[in-house]
């Protein structure tokens, strides 16, 4: 089957570029005006993400200690999905010898993704890590291997890099084009040739790629794929089918593997991947290549049941191990183990250096030798500040992102303080990070402030993500006074309060005729001073905002297909009238939390409209790994996707005020690195059905590892 192909003509970055590119870069803020806004919103877990790329030894004859492991990343970005480079590749410095490690990577830095490549050199003392760009003066400059050059799309997803062994082209995952369908992943393969800086698009249109594989000569990449059956909303086993082409221009596409993902090469007719088996066990399965058209592909599983194998590393040519990352019945992290595919042993690696983090995405260096994977750096070496307000590069002009840490971040009216949630407990902190106070103990969500009575906010008591029964109230927290005053009175599921602009009454969902509708009561007495009915019907209305100019009131809804998960965007009048639809989510699609622009003539929320961007799997525990925050105009047009990422945005709130794009950092302190594994890894199947011990045995070590 042939490959469409499409080229895209780009402009080469190099360091004399760098004036030229600053005047563009900065040009748009000088343009200051009347129309600058912001946004804020949540990422579920990413501010504890402080990955380094970090890599221990193989050959080594005793289990592997604190002192073998080697940081290869700067310290301070999120780094993640890294791949060594062959020392005989092209991309080096010029230096002899060459040197000893080549690594290309993803790195989140200043709001944007993008791809790095660094070089590092090794003494019995110190570690220096030089960018493939970084000038040889006194002074330090590093620029990315992958230039900024996707013109008005500048901010997409990066990811799963490698270089072709001739240094000559580096293949990975961009989200930078728009299928134009919606719950069709964004996620497709591209190619860059380093030199040109000349891209070109190797998935077809109307196809989603994922987890890029180069094999040992180059000529071909795997990937997993949906190929044109789409996105089922799947967030654990994305059930892709493995696909190999020419990776020259994306020619020659042929599907290998039925269900397989994050494929790796050992020789051009060897491919590993993993899959969640019937037995329900992940694990490697390998696929051979036939060498005749007439022969078919040969899959066998690789490794055992009994534990959790997932996103295998080979290296070329190497038919004696290969690298997992392990989830053990029993511990609560995952960790890097070589599994020799000889004696069918696994050799544990990671355990004995950090036993309580979570170790992703293995890679093995071209000779071996070295085992690579990411991991959050660990406290103590942490360099990089944590932020309150995190700048997000943004795709609209004049419309600053910023990610905030907690939930519900909601602006007072003034715009001086944020009102948000961080179970359990309801919080206020002053803009630039001053003045934290935490004003309620209670388990709650969602937060709103009035827009008349300064200090006083709204928020909701309870469970979260429960029935219609479930006893969940409407407060009003008086943060000055320090008083808090109950105004629903039923507990039958009231949350998602938000006050008209006048400040008389609050829209809010309830459960109490067992549907979740639309009511209003009064914003002082509550409910008994004042109750309204707004909606009505066997479905649920919930996640309501009112527009600022009064007229409207915005809300999530599922009517289309009640009790199905699937919800859209709606609009209505606050006396039950001019009930209209805003976006069509697509077959059993999810847009939630709208909340309106300050001059309301948009909507921003929380949509799975571009689908899943990357293997939930290779990424922490993310509830929505496709959750991303878009705007929409009010009449239903202008739709924008606002990030592109593979973790869980959302709760999304529009500021009263612009705000440059600058961090605003928060005092370390509390949790770290406070994050968990994909917590369907947990489910771990009958051992004692499959006749294997309670607690699987850690081979060569002598003893179980259950509990540690």
């Amino acid at each position: 089957m042939q490959a469409s192909q499409h080229t895209q003509s780009v402009v080469t970055m190099k360091p004399h570029h760098l004036p030229f590119l600053l005047i563009v870069l900065l040009f748009p803020l000088c343009l200051a005006s009347e129309e600058e806004q912001s946004i804020i919103f949540t990422t579920l877990g990413r501010a504890f993400y402080s990955f380094d790329i970090y890599s221990l030894p193989i050959h080594h004859h005793q289990p592997p200690s604190p002192h073998d492991e080697l940081r290869l990343t700067d310290g301070r970005s999120v780094n993640f999905n890294g791949q060594f480079l062959a020392n005989n590749t092209a991309i080096q410095l010029p230096t002899d010898p060459p040197p000893p490690l080549q690594l290309v990577y993803v790195t989140e830095r200043s709001g944007l993704p993008t791809i790095y490549y660094d070089a590092v050199y090794t003494t019995a003392t110190t570690t220096t890590r030089r960018s493939a760009l970084e000038s040889f003066t006194t002074e330090r400059i590093q620029l990315p291997l992958l230039p900024n050059h996707l013109g008005e799309a500048q901010v997409s997803i990066k990811d799963k890099p490698s270089v072709t062994s001739d240094g000559e082209y580096l293949v990975y995952v961009s989200t930078h084009e728009d299928p134009g369908v919606s719950r069709v992943s964004w996620a497709a393969v591209y190619s860059t040739h380093l030199k040109s800086g000349l891209t070109r698009r190797l998935t077809p249109h109307g196809v989603a790629d994922f987890s890029p594989a180069l094999s040992p000569s180059g000529v071909w990449t795997a990937v997993a794929s949906y190929g044109s059956a789409g996105w089922s909303g799947e967030v654990e086993d994305l059930t892709t089918d493995i696909y190999i082409f020419l990776t020259r221009d994306g020619t020659n596409r042929v599907k290998v593997v039925e269900h397989g993902g994050w494929p790796c090469w050992v020789d051009d007719r060897t491919i590993y991947f993993h899959r969640r088996g019937d037995d329900k066990w992940w694990s490697i399965y390998r696929a051979t290549l036939p060498a005749d058209s007439a022969d078919s592909v040969v899959v066998e599983r690789v490794t055992p049941p009994g534990l959790h194998a997932f996103t295998p590393a080979t290296s070329p040519g190497n038919h004696e191990f290969i690298a997992v990352a392990t989830r053990r019945p029993g511990s609560s992290f995952r960790h890097i183990e070589l599994f020799n595919l000889v004696n069918k042993e696994f050799r544990e690696l990671t355990r004995f250096v950090s036993p309580r983090s979570h170790h992703l995405n293995p890679f093995i260096s071209p000779d071996s030798s070295r085992v690579g994977y990411h991991k959050c750096r660990g406290e103590s070496s942490n360099k990089s500040p944590q932020f309150l307000l995190e700048n997000v590069q943004s795709p609209v002009p004049g419309l600053t992102l910023f990610r905030f840490t907690g939930s519900f971040p909601v602006f007072s009216p003034s715009g001086d303080q944020i009102a948000y949630v961080e179970m359990p407990g309801v919080y206020v902190v002053n803009r630039d990070g001053s003045n934290l106070r935490k004003v309620s103990d209670a388990m709650a969500f969602s937060t709103a402030w009035d827009r008349v009575r300064p200090g006083v906010i709204y928020t909701a008591i309870g469970e979260t993500f429960a029935p219609e029964s479930a006893g969940v109230d409407i407060v009003s927290i008086d943060v000055d006074r320090n008083t808090i005053k109950k105004l629903t009175v039923d507990g039958m599921n009231n949350a998602f309060p938000s006050p008209s602009p006048d400040g008389k009454w609050i829209v809010f969902r309830s459960g109490r005729t067992g549907h979740k509708n639309l009511y209003m009561m009064d914003a002082v007495g509550g409910e008994i001073k004042g109750l309204r009915r707004l909606t009505e019907g066997p479905w649920t209305d919930t996640m309501c905002n009112w527009s600022p100019d009064g007229e409207w009131i915005a809300f999530a809804s599922d009517r289309h297909d009640p009790g199905s998960g699937s919800f859209e965007l709606y609009l209505i009048h606050p006396n039950g009238t001019g009930l209209r639809k805003v976006i069509q989510s697509g077959s059993g699609g999810r847009t939630n939390h709208p909340y309106f622009s300050p001059d309301g003539k948009n909507l921003v929320f929380t949509s799975d409209y571009a689908g899943i961007s990357a293997e939930p799997i290779s990424n922490p525990h993310a509830y929505q790994p496709y959750g991303e925050i878009f705007t929409i105009g009010f009449d239903g047009s202008g739709l924008k996707r606002l990030t592109h990422n593979s973790y869980e945005d959302g709760t999304p709130a529009w500021a009263p005020k612009y705000m440059k794009p600058v961090n605003v950092e928060r005092p370390k302190g509390g949790l770290y690195c406070s994050f968990e594994d994909c917590h369907w890894l947990n489910d771990f199947p009958n051992r004692m059905a499959l006749g294997l011990p309670s607690c699987p045995y850690s081979i060569p070590l002598s003893k179980p590892q259950c509990g540690v």
